[in-house]
């Protein structure tokens, strides 16, 4: 799917060719993944990434203009971890083709969006709470959403449960996961993770076959 064209600021200044670019860059991204979880969006600065990939500032500032830019390709990042966690649970699930077949595969979905959420809890909340969210990064989320919605409402119809409208019962089902699991696996209160994809599995399965 072809991605809105970022704002000037937000671009990465260079797109790395060579192997050691690629090393490079990759380093940044890690290095802000952990200096964002442990100080948050206001103290993470593009100081503090650089010195947590060994580099200096000005050699970070060659593959991005700000720390904005930075967190703009976590996000992606994030977002496409959890679409391709989606169709592998779905594909997993095998032949959904009857309405007894959406419960295995519902919860299939809910544990691999669970398994994303809670990889870096402080991280997923600087990076979708704490961090401001540009036009075009909204734009690519709610398409990404709407590929999701897609998905979904064509299992719904394949399954018999679709009703008069799959794409609203898509878009019920998929904003209900995505909800759930992010408000309740980044809060900071302790969270049983098991219990979260049990209830969220009953609730939505019980939403498609009332």
């Amino acid at each position: 799917m072809p991605r809105t064209r970022l704002e000037a600021h937000l671009r990465p200044r260079k797109q790395p060719r060579q192997a050691r670019s690629v090393e490079t860059r990759a380093r940044i991204l890690d290095a802000a993944k952990s200096v964002f979880a442990e100080h948050g969006y206001a103290a993470g600065t593009t100081n503090r990434i650089a010195e947590a990939a060994s580099m200096s500032v000005g050699s970070l500032y060659q593959y991005f203009p700000n720390k904005d830019a930075i967190l703009v390709e976590l996000v992606n990042a994030h977002v496409a971890e959890g679409m391709t966690a989606l169709a592998g649970a779905l594909a997993n699930a095998g032949p959904i083709s009857r309405p007894d077949h959406v419960g295995p595969a519902v919860r299939a979905v809910v544990s691999a969006m669970v398994g994303v959420h809670a990889t870096d809890r402080a991280l997923h909340r600087v990076l979708f709470e704490e961090s401001p969210r540009p036009p075009s990064l909204l734009a690519d989320l709610r398409r990404l959403e709407d590929s999701a919605v897609e998905t979904v409402a064509s299992v719904l119809v394949g399954a018999g449960l679709g009703g008069d409208d799959p794409a609203f019962r898509a878009r019920v089902t998929v904003v209900a996961i995505e909800s759930l699991v992010h408000r309740l696996v980044a809060s900071d209160a302790p969270v049983d993770l098991e219990a979260l994809t049990k209830e969220t599995t009953e609730l939505v399965n019980g939403y498609l076959t009332r």
